[in-house]
């Protein structure tokens, strides 16, 4: 009840309470939806010759370039966990989980949990039960995820048995579903309880859900597939993959979620991609914003040793934001968590507490139609 009260209190005073703090805080956005994409750099996204011209080119018109955001750590999984918990990289997460299993360790005062392994225990927390303690909703739409479903039926939640074999490291023709790209799945405060059947679910749920802003989640993480992310080129299915297929994923997916009720009241959608290329003679393992490396390894840019997972760049959207704005400020994965938890008044995960980690703000929610009022007296 706390939680939620001050949830509250934060919605009421972004428009009524008269100070100069007050004034300064950035707008309060009510639904924040998250597409990650995968494996790309900034330059090979956004430079010259981009093969993602409606993300390069039209959406960032549209809204905000991010051009010093930075992943975490290589590969894949690591990233995606830092997004919803602020967990460090451990060598095992950044080799992307191919056996299923248990983390074995416990948490630190730091909050971050020292050990191996990849299903985090009970008491590690991802924003999804943050967001449920405060009373706010969430929804995970992972696409591909009822691939195996018998006909008529679905398969919420779905995951490999822990302890065994990931059968989703690699795509199928007509399951190009990923695991590891579905962050929730590892933590058992998610998947040991009823919550995870009602809101890890397919994409294909996302359409309905947009109709009305009182169905569509205050927190929305959208992962495509193998093919539609850009992880693979070419596709098992034919399709060119790469980035190709993710701005062909987007060209379809934003406008929709744009018209939404629940986008145009104080919505934000980010595009971002998980890592920089992690191996060969693009590879790029720096980082920005003092990032940890943490207490289970040394170097979190794994393959090609490094501080982090390389520049990515990002987009955001929003009636917030002034269209055709580019922020220089670093941000990283961490930074994006520590912006959803103090948008909705809660407490920070992990590295989202790092002291000096900035998070977006004014400087990104500049639409003159969304600053804070102050009351005249």
């Amino acid at each position: 009840m706390r939680r939620l009260a001050v949830a509250l209190a934060l919605v009421v005073g972004c428009w009524l309470v008269p100070s100069s703090a007050a004034a300064a805080k950035p707008p309060k956005l009510n639904h924040v939806f998250i597409i990650v994409l995968e494996n790309e750099g900034y330059g090979t996204t956004f430079g010259q010759g981009s093969k993602a011209p409606y993300l390069a080119k039209k959406l960032t018109k549209k809204g905000e370039l991010l051009p010093n955001y930075y992943g975490i750590g290589h590969l894949s999984l690591d990233n995606y966990i830092a997004m919803v918990s602020g967990q460090a990289p451990n060598p095992v997460t950044q080799a992307d989980c191919p056996v299923f299993s248990n983390f074995t360790g416990a948490a630190t005062s730091s909050g971050q949990y020292l050990g191996l392994g990849c299903v985090y225990p009970p008491g590690a927390e991802t924003i999804a039960n943050q967001l449920e303690g405060a009373g706010y909703t969430w929804h995970e739409y992972a696409q591909d995820m009822n691939a195996k479903a018998p006909k008529g039926q679905e398969t919420p939640c779905r995951h490999p048995s822990v302890g065994s074999l990931d059968d989703t490291q690699s795509a199928e023709v007509g399951d190009q579903y990923a695991t590891r790209h579905n962050p929730f799945m590892y933590f058992h405060s998610i998947i040991d309880f009823p919550t995870c059947q009602r809101n890890v679910v397919d994409l294909t749920h996302l359409r309905k859900d947009l109709r009305h802003e009182s169905s569509t989640p205050n927190y929305s993480l959208i992962t495509p597939n193998l093919c539609k992310d850009g992880h693979d080129a070419p596709c098992v299915n034919g399709q060119p993959g790469g980035l190709v297929s993710a701005d062909r994923f987007l060209k379809r997916r934003i406008p929709l979620i744009r018209r939404s009720p629940a986008y145009r009241n104080r919505g934000l959608i980010i595009i971002a991609f998980d890592e920089a290329e992690a191996t060969g003679s693009n590879a790029d393992s720096t980082a920005c914003c003092n990032e940890p490396a943490g207490p289970n390894t040394p170097s979190p840019g794994g393959p090609t040793p490094g501080p982090g997972g390389g520049k990515v760049g990002a987009v955001l959207l929003s009636p917030c934001i002034e269209p055709g704005t580019v922020n220089k400020t670093p941000y990283n994965h961490y930074s994006l968590l520590r912006s959803i938890e103090d948008n909705f008044g809660l407490p920070h995960l992990g590295y989202a507490g790092q002291q000096g980690l900035v998070p977006f703000g004014r400087k990104t929610l500049n639409h003159a139609s969304c600053i804070p009022r102050r009351r005249h007296r």
